[in-house]
């Protein structure tokens, strides 16, 4: 059975494949495949292992720990940690590779899987397909290592402190955040600490918000998918700016003074238009994916930039960054990667580079983004369920779904388009619409989730 999505392995807690029986099997196939094809010629024999922080956390981290071990893999634990900590410390660490428990995004219930190599960028699909096999393989492994071969586990006390001064080296020196107001959520995720730590160590009057986690409250009405109370407080408290996270905080997103929300196409438009002007621009181009406004793309068009579009996903992105020499990339949710800084999308260092052009422009970030006008857009995420989910990646293949959408791509004309695709991480089809009036992409994209929903939803 697969195990790999776009993002690692994800799934229910305690239900395949996020039990810990799989969980160890995958530790001994990663410490496998890491001693056949990385280890000896980049790292040391050692992993290091981060997560955010889901109740389950503690029990994954363990099964994997003892899988890797069991291998003669030797394992670094740091705790609670952002994503891009992992990403940067696998790589100054010289580590063998870089493993995250996270379910981004999800709520507590999931957890996953995501493996960097010890370059930083994800692990490749070559190696993911052969950890796959080696898990599914009942004779994995042979035979068992000596006892004296095995590896062992160690605690890295100062990780978060190592990551918030990198976070720091991305702006230049003397520039400091005194006189803003920030207000800070973070999910009572991964970045619980670190984010308002790193801006109050810079000067700011830091406002924290869910910030208290306690296992189960990760993303729980709170963070970069619920922008609602952020936007609330950062207006109740006047402060010049709103900073949100998800539950691993590869991704950020803002609210203006305002209220405002700025998502991650604003930031791209923003920061383009700044390292262009500043010669930094590699190749004239942004990166983005087939979700990226088209308000976007017309924007930077006019200011002889061209955006480069990929499939949905941060892992496209950057593969697209990589092959084509670019530097900057991200995705509309709030994936930014910074590709002179972190080899993937980094929530704090987003959230940095968006105040130092702040501070650096002595403009508000309603100023900042105000000149890019985005189409509206509506997004329906429509729940697939029972055996029905195994054919959502089908859909085309259904006539009366494939229909209604042809018909209202030719209803919509010249006048904004339409994307639906499978999600890569949940059992979900995802309608978007954008359109130039915003009614008629709601309507639009209403009518193709309930063609959807007769065919593949749950009944």
């Amino acid at each position: 059975m697969k195990l790999f999505g776009t993002d690692g392995i994800r799934g229910k807690v305690n239900r395949h494949p996020m039990v810990p029986e799989k969980v160890l099997r995958v530790g001994m196939a990663t410490a496998h495949v890491l001693t056949n094809n990385i280890a000896g010629n980049h790292g040391r024999q050692m992993v290091l292992i981060g997560k955010d922080t889901r109740l389950s956390g503690y029990m994954i981290e363990s099964a994997l720990t003892s899988g890797l071990c069991s291998m003669g893999m030797n394992v670094t634990l740091v705790g609670p940690i952002p994503t891009p900590g992992i990403s940067f410390l696998t790589r100054a660490l010289r580590l063998d590779a870089g493993i995250v428990i996270s379910a981004s995004h999800n709520p507590f219930e999931d957890n996953g899987i995501k493996i960097f190599s010890y370059d930083g960028f994800k692990l490749s699909d070559d190696l993911e397909k052969e950890i796959e096999r080696l898990v599914a393989d009942e004779g994995f492994p042979p035979k068992r290592i000596a006892g004296d071969k095995i590896g062992k586990a160690l605690r890295l006390d100062d990780a978060t402190g190592r990551y918030i001064e990198y976070v720091k080296s991305t702006i230049p020196r003397g520039i400091d955040l005194e006189g803003l107001k920030i207000v800070v959520d973070s999910a009572n995720g991964a970045a619980y600490k670190v984010t308002p730590r790193l801006l109050e160590e810079l000067g700011a009057e830091v406002v924290s918000i869910n910030d208290n986690p306690d296992g189960i409250n990760i993303n729980k009405n709170c963070g970069s998918l619920h922008l609602e109370h952020l936007a609330k407080i950062a207006k109740e408290t006047g402060a010049h700016i709103g900073i949100a996270h998800d539950g691993d905080a590869d991704r950020t997103l803002f609210v203006d003074e305002k209220g405002n929300v700025v998502d991650g196409d604003l930031v791209l438009g923003i920061w383009a238009v700044e390292l262009n002007r500043e010669g930094r621009l590699k190749g004239n181009a942004v990166v983005a994916t087939a979700m990226s406004n088209l308000g976007l793309e017309k924007y930077l068009s006019a200011r002889g930039i061209k955006l480069i579009r990929t499939k949905v996903g941060d892992r496209y992105v950057v593969e697209e960054l990589r092959k084509g020499g670019y530097n900057l990339g991200g995705e509309q949710s709030g994936h930014i990667i910074f590709f002179d800084y972190n080899t993937t999308g980094d929530g704090p260092i987003t959230a940095l580079q968006v105040l130092y052009l702040m501070r650096k422009k002595n403009r508000l970030l309603s100023e900042l983004a105000g000149s890019i006008e985005l189409y509206p857009q509506v997004l329906i995420n429509v729940e697939i369920s029972g055996q029905k989910f195994l054919q959502k990646n089908d859909f085309k293949n259904h006539p009366e779904i494939t229909k209604t959408i042809d018909a209202l791509t030719r209803k919509l004309g010249n006048r904004g388009r339409i994307l639906v695709r499978p999600s890569g991480t949940e059992p979900k089809i995802r309608v978007m619409v954008e359109a130039d009036d915003s009614e008629m992409a709601k309507t639009v994209a209403e009518d193709i989730a309930e063609a959807i929903r007769k065919k593949l939803g749950s009944s």
